[in-house]
């Protein structure tokens, strides 16, 4: 442990700026959200949590056909779900096999069981998917050298990266050994997810029947404007579902992310239109960006990285004086040297691509 690096990253002093930085619904909840919240009685902060109804909103809102309350796990934000997961399956010596670069807390998180990494490159130039490769890395079904853990995040974050949900499923089901994690937090701004296959093909009976080795991650912090809550979701075989809630407190939810969650839930118009917004405003800065010949990467998620004229520190500290903030990639493989910024409404958008103009130079 004292060889650990943790996983890090500047969030204080963000309140009052255009938030860009960490991929968050930049404008808040649904009013229904917050008239929930406030209507728990003062009493009730006294009492722990209770769940019951929860993981129902969550199986309704799938769509249910064949899932159950036992398939979904409650964690307290998905970043606790990947740290329960390690803990349940990894161990000393046990190999985690993921792409490069992803989502930062992966590595920590398996460095704490001691497991050795495979990190497989994207494929430059354009970020694809290195799909032979992680199938390779798989080996042959039933080995005993497989690795623990497969981990995809998709879209991928940072570079966007879109796996089709049929190849992913194909991976699971060629991996029978490994637990197949995918990291699903982006999905809603792509439409592309492994849920609906697995419930059309499991209408009648359990969908993970044939993929029990599969789990799917979900979150309420990108679209419906929780993040502050931290209210996470875990989605597969009720016995996988089960294993990695064995290493999780009995209470480590809070009551007001129940209530949020569960009014979030129920207003699935408020996070389709926001979710809309950010699609039309992705459109708006691509053209902008196109035009000025700023060299730019968008494939998926609600973000996008770019490569400033001048050094991205310096572009970064000049966007937060100006009251933006962007995030570095400094130092990530393939990426070092491009910002990724979060993508919001269309007028944020355009305050972000006004004070960029000027901050980078572009004519």
């Amino acid at each position: 442990m004292e060889s650990l690096t943790a996983y890090s990253a500047p969030l204080e002093g963000r309140r009052g700026l255009l938030r860009l930085d960490f991929n968050e619904n930049t404008i808040g909840p649904s009013p229904r959200v917050v008239a929930a919240i406030r209507a728990i009685p003062a009493d009730h902060y006294a009492i722990y949590p209770e769940y019951d109804g929860l993981r129902e909103a969550v199986v309704a809102s799938l769509g249910g056909r064949g899932l159950t309350p036992a398939h979904i796990g409650l964690f307290n934000g998905v970043d606790g779900a990947i740290h329960a997961i390690f803990h349940a399956f990894g161990a000393p010596g046990e190999r985690l096999l993921t792409t490069s670069p992803t989502f930062g807390y992966y590595t920590p998180c398996a460095r704490m069981q001691g497991m050795a990494i495979e990190a497989i490159p994207y494929r430059l130039p354009d970020f694809d998917f290195p799909f032979e490769e992680i199938r390779s890395a798989l080996g042959p079904a039933g080995s005993a050298a497989a690795p623990r853990i497969l981990l995809l995040c998709n879209p991928n974050n940072p570079t966007g990266t879109r796996l089709a949900p049929q190849r992913i499923l194909e991976l699971a089901a060629a991996a029978p050994a490994t637990l197949v994690v995918v990291d699903e937090l982006y999905e809603a701004f792509t439409g592309e997810s492994v849920l609906p296959l697995l419930l059309a093909a499991g209408a009648n009976g359990d969908p993970f029947a044939a993929v029990p080795n599969l789990l799917v991650l979900r979150s309420l912090a990108k679209t419906a404007g929780l993040a502050g809550l931290r209210i996470g979701f875990a989605i597969g075989a009720p016995a996988l579902v089960e294993r990695v809630g064995r290493v999780c407190g009995p209470y480590d939810i809070n009551s007001f992310a129940v209530t949020a969650a569960q009014a979030a839930l129920a207003d699935q118009a408020y996070v389709d239109a926001y979710v809309a917004e950010v699609l039309r405003a992705r459109d708006w800065l691509l053209k902008q960006l196109r035009q000025a010949g700023v060299r730019h990467h968008a494939a998926g998620g609600n973000y996008l990285l770019l490569w400033p004229r001048r050094p991205a520190a310096e572009v970064e500290a000049d966007l937060r004086q100006a009251g933006i903030l962007v995030r570095s990639m400094a130092g990530k493989p393939l990426i070092d040297g491009s910002l990724r910024v979060s993508l919001g409404s269309s007028e944020q958008m355009g305050q972000f691509w006004q004070a960029y103009r000027r901050i980078d130079g572009l004519n």
